[in-house]
């Protein structure tokens, strides 16, 4: 058999021992699972090692130059620490290069967010506010800005803590604050239906994929 043929008759049967689930969890499902999460864990190690690992050591400790090899050494340094957190007498030192992963973690993510996210959506925003277009697509813009704008503060003032205190201690909104968030919730209901959707849709497209993958195979064979 060719490797396209070994290819071939793999996946076939691969579908199949995932399609055994609709019989009921089974050691055929569970074993293409485990063959499915083992082979993705041995090619993400592959490619990480050989695009990430490898080209930073040549970049950084291969170079020869003092900074580089400080910065090539440092991921290890940060490595080390945190197997420590294994070990219940030295687990307070991971706490370093936790700290320190998770504080640059969370500032990329804020400075990607804003000007990845936020700016471009309040530009967006803006620019349909303001269309340059006349007639039925001015209005159409207008209406498509309103809407942003009006979706974005609901949904921000329902996540939000816009409450006052009650004499009694307890926490309440106020009436405007509870109309503004019940609008919200409703954005955040469609927006998660949409996505709902679009993930079902996902998988019947997968769905009819593997079904016509095996009928065309039992047809060929």
């Amino acid at each position: 058999m060719t490797p396209d043929q070994i290819g071939l008759a793999a996946g076939f049967v691969f579908t199949l021992m995932i399609f055994s689930y609709l019989l009921g969890d089974n050691f055929l499902y569970r074993l293409a699972v485990y063959i499915f999460a083992g082979l993705a864990a041995g090619y993400i190690t592959v490619l990480t090692v050989e695009s990430v690992i490898l080209p930073w050591l040549r970049g950084t400790v291969g170079s020869g130059e003092f900074g580089g090899i400080i910065i090539g050494i440092l991921p290890v340094v940060l490595g080390v620490l945190l197997l420590t957190k294994s070990f219940r007498r030295y687990h307070k030192l991971g706490n370093l290069a936790l700290g320190l992963i998770i504080g640059v973690g969370a500032a990329v993510g804020i400075i990607g967010a804003i000007s990845g996210t936020l700016i471009p959506v309040m530009n967006d925003t803006v620019s349909a506010l303001r269309p340059q277009a006349s007639g039925d697509d001015a209005g159409i813009a207008l209406f498509n800005g309103f809407l942003v704008v009006g979706g974005v503060i609901c949904t921000l003032v329902y996540f939000g803590h816009f409450s006052r205190r009650a004499p009694d201690g307890t926490v309440r909104r106020g009436a405007f604050g509870r109309i503004l968030g019940t609008i919200g919730q409703g954005f955040v209901v469609i927006a998660l239906g949409a996505l709902y959707g679009g993930a079902i849709l996902t998988g019947l497209v997968i769905l009819t994929e593997r079904l016509a993958f095996i009928f065309t195979t039992i047809g060929g064979s």
